[in-house]
């Protein structure tokens, strides 16, 4: 089951760039001190120089070896510029317009994700998810065949094995109320996302009821995605609706619904709307003792990822990991 080592060892055979827009941030500086100490992960830090190496100086950071590129004297801004007009001429953007928007640290680091300076974003240190999500949406974009971002969270828990106990949960962090369709989606990114973190993915679509013990629209949501992600995931092992008692004990399962392999072995659910997906999470994190992992950004072209603002250097070192691996 799932380790750091575990994407560590994924990314030394081939290490990756990742850019953090909050170069002088100093969470962000301790972070990139312990990845510049390795070889598997190389961070990029947007901001000013002077700036950054003073924070580092006076925060005791070493840092030496780490890329800083200052959107105020970037040797590619024309290019860039003439990029990020391209991807936005359906709004009509000037190149006056660009490079305001381009001093941005957010939409710098973005463009510098699309032109392939960096292979990864990990950025909301200081700045909301929002502003996270809305330039990976205007010039990243979503991948073929996906019509929304989402998001999971990994997690992660020692068992009485030794191994780690490993949960996906989604979606708890981007989509408020999603439709059928969309809950279809974010299964199936949810799934490949687990699998990414060791875990062979049996998934359950979440609900007040399990297989028509309730009634109600929520419900008749709920059981219909489980539906329609069947017929389009035919490979991939999916129940719902069920209620989560159901989705996670044998013991409840061989009551509620006998008949139903996945019932009981659960361990990628989809909520049916960010409430119960942000309370549940939170719910395993603190009172279950499992360590949360996200929110993972899923569907778009390249890997870009949100911090908490309340994250801890720690937490900004294994979201640059997972980040990283998912490139």
């Amino acid at each position: 089951m799932f380790g750091f080592g575990q994407l560590i060892d994924v990314l030394k055979k081939n290490p990756k760039k990742i850019v953090f827009t909050e170069g002088s941030d100093p969470r962000i500086l301790e972070a990139a001190s312990r990845l510049l100490a390795s070889n598997f992960l190389h961070p990029i830090l947007v901001g000013s120089e002077e700036e950054i190496d003073k924070a580092a100086e006076e925060c005791g950071f070493n840092i030496r070896g780490a890329q800083i590129v200052d959107p105020k004297n970037f040797d590619r801004m024309d290019e860039m510029v003439e990029l990020f007009c391209e991807l936005r001429k359906s709004k009509g953007v000037t190149p006056e317009q660009a490079r305001g928007m381009l001093s941005q640290a957010n939409y710098f680091g973005t463009m510098l994700v699309k032109m392939g300076v960096a292979d990864a974003l990990l950025g909301g240190a200081t700045y909301s998810t929002a502003d996270t999500v809305r330039p990976a949406l205007q010039l990243i974009k979503t991948k073929p065949g996906n019509s929304i971002v989402s998001s999971c969270f990994i997690l992660v828990r020692p068992s009485a094995t030794g191994e780690n106990e490993v949960l996906a949960m989604a979606d708890c962090a981007i989509n408020i109320h999603p439709t059928e369709d969309e809950l279809v989606e974010i299964a199936g990114e949810s799934a490949e996302c687990a699998r990414i973190f060791g875990v062979d993915p049996k998934v359950a679509f979440l609900s007040y009821s399990t297989f028509g013990s309730g009634k109600g629209e929520d419900v008749d949501k709920m059981r219909n995605a489980a539906r329609k992600a069947s017929e389009k995931y035919p490979d991939l092992p999916i129940a719902g609706e069920m209620q989560f008692d159901a989705a996670v004990s044998p013991r409840v399962a061989r009551t509620k619904c006998p008949d139903n392999e996945i019932a009981g072995h659960a361990n990628t659910f989809i909520f049916p709307d960010i409430n119960a997906g942000n309370i549940g999470y939170k719910i395993a994190q603190r009172l279950g003792n499992f360590e949360a992992y996200g929110p993972i950004l899923l569907g778009l072209n390249a890997p870009i990822n949100d911090l908490s603002r309340g994250c801890n250097a720690s937490e900004v070192y294994s979201m640059a990991i997972i980040t990283a691996a998912l490139a």
